[in-house]
C-alpha cells in the first residue's frame, strides 16, 4: 500500500496490530469464566472480540481510502452529528444506562457510545480551524472554546468524566502546539479546579471515588471494591506473574475483568515484565504517531495527527494509572486491549484517520 511508506508507518501499524492481538488473547484469559457464568447462552467474549477485530480492520482499510476525511466540511458535519448523538443519548428510552452512566445508544443488537465519536470529531474539526489561523494574529478565539465546551457539557450530563478528561487534555495540548500563550494555561488550571470542585459538590458519588482512591480500604466492599481487587491482583504477581491463564482475581473477584481492569489481569498473569512490555508498545505508538505528524505536509494534518495520537495515548495511560492506583477510577477502556466493539473499532478508525492525513 502506498500509504505505508517509511518506518514510522510500519511501526504504528505493527504495534497497534500487536496490541489488538494481545487484547484478544487476554480477553480470552480474563473473560472466559465471567462469560460462562453470566452469559453462558451467548458467544464467548474472546470470539466476539475476534469478530470486532475483523470489523475494525475493515473500517481501517475503508478509512484510509476516503479522501473526503481530509475536508473541513466533512468534519464540520461530523461534529454537528456527534452533538446530536450526545443529545439523543440523554433521552430516556434511547440512551442506555450502564454502571450509572447513560452513555450508550442501542441500535438493534449493537450499541454505540457517542462520546467516543465526539472526541474524534472535536479534535479533527478543531485542527482544521487552527490550521486556518494567520501568522501574526492572536490565536486565542472564543470559537475554539465554544467548540470544546458544548460536547463537554453534554458528556458530563451522562456523566462520563473519563471521556471529558481525555478530550480536554488532548485539545489543550493541541492549543499549546498551535501557539496558545502559556499564561492562559494558568487560567485553564484554575477553571479546571473550580469545575472539578463543582462536579464533586453536585454529585457526591465522585467524592466517594476520591476517598476510595486515597484509601480504598475505607470501603473495600463498596466504593473501593474495584481498586482493592485490582491491587490484590497486581501485588502478589511479582516480576513474572503467576503465568498465562493463572489469574485468581478473574474468578468473580474483579468485576468484568475483560473490560476496564484487564490490565490488572495482565499484570497478575505475566507480571511487571509483561506490563512494561505493554507500556512500551503504547510508547512506540506515541513515538510513531508524532513522527508521522512531524512529516505531515499540511498544518491541518500536523494538528490532526498530534491530537488523535495524544488522545489515544492519554486514554491508554489513564487506564493504566487507574489500574495501578495512581488516579481515581474513571471507567475508560485500555485502547486495543479491553473488550468491546465500540472501543476496538474506534481505535482502528483513529489509526485509519491518522494514515489518511499522513498520506
Amino acid at each position: 500500500m502506498a500509504l505505508l511508506r517509511g518506518k514510522e508507518s510500519y511501526l504504528l501499524l505493527i504495534t497497534t496490530l500487536m496490541l489488538s492481538i494481545i487484547g484478544i488473547i487476554f480477553v480470552y484469559s480474563a473473560g472466559t469464566y465471567w462469560s460462562a457464568i453470566h452469559y453462558s447462552e451467548k458467544m464467548p467474549f474472546y470470539m466476539k472480540q475476534s469478530v470486532y477485530f475483523v470489523v475494525a480492520i475493515v473500517v481501517f482499510f475503508v478509512t484510509v481510502r476516503l479522501e473526503v476525511l481530509k475536508t473541513k466540511s466533512f468534519w464540520k458535519m461530523a461534529y454537528i452529528f456527534s452533538l446530536v448523538l450526545l443529545v439523543l443519548v440523554l433521552i430516556p428510552g434511547i440512551g442506555l444506562v450502564r454502571n450509572g452512566s447513560q452513555s450508550w445508544i442501542g441500535v438493534g443488537p449493537l450499541t454505540i457510545q457517542p462520546a467516543e465519536l465526539t472526541k474524534i470529531t472535536v479534535l479533527v474539526y478543531m485542527s482544521h480551524i487552527l490550521a486556518e489561523h494567520k501568522t501574526g494574529k492572536a490565536i486565542v478565539n472564543w470559537r475554539h472554546g465554544a467548540i470544546l465546551l458544548l460536547p463537554i457539557v453534554l458528556i458530563m450530563l451522562q456523566p462520563d468524566f473519563g471521556s471529558v478528561f481525555i478530550l480536554v487534555v488532548s485539545v489543550f495540548l493541541l492549543f499549546f502546539v498551535a501557539g496558545y500563550p502559556l499564561k492562559l494555561y494558568a487560567l485553564f488550571i484554575v477553571a479546571g479546579i473550580a469545575g472539578l470542585a463543582t462536579l464533586i459538590v453536585t454529585a457526591p458519588y465522585r467524592l466517594k471515588r476520591i476517598e476510595a482512591f486515597l484509601d480504598p480500604w475505607i470501603d473495600p466492599l463498596g466504593s473501593g471494591f474495584q481498586a482493592v481487587q485490582s491491587l490484590m491482583a497486581i501485588g502478589p504477581a511479582g516480576i513474572f506473574g503467576h503465568g498465562f491463564g493463572q489469574s485468581r482475581q478473574k474468578f468473580l473477584y474483579l468485576p468484568e475483568p475483560q473490560n476496564d481492569f484487564i490490565f490488572a489481569i495482565i499484570l497478575e498473569e505475566i507480571g511487571l515484565v509483561g506490563g512494561l512490555a505493554i507500556v512500551a508498545l503504547f510508547v512506540l505508538v506515541l513515538y510513531a504517531g508524532y513522527k508521522l505528524a512531524i512529516q505531515a505536509t499540511t498544518r491541518t494534518a500536523f494538528y490532526a495527527i498530534i491530537g488523535l495520537v495524544t488522545m489515544l495515548s492519554v486514554q491508554a495511560f489513564l487506564n493504566i494509572a487507574v489500574v495501578i492506583g495512581l488516579v481515581p477510577v474513571t471507567g475508560v477502556t485500555l485502547p486495543f486491549i479491553s473488550y468491546g466493539g465500540t472501543s476496538l473499532v474506534t481505535m482502528w478508525l483513529i489509526i485509519g484517520i491518522i494514515y489518511q492525513f499522513a498520506k
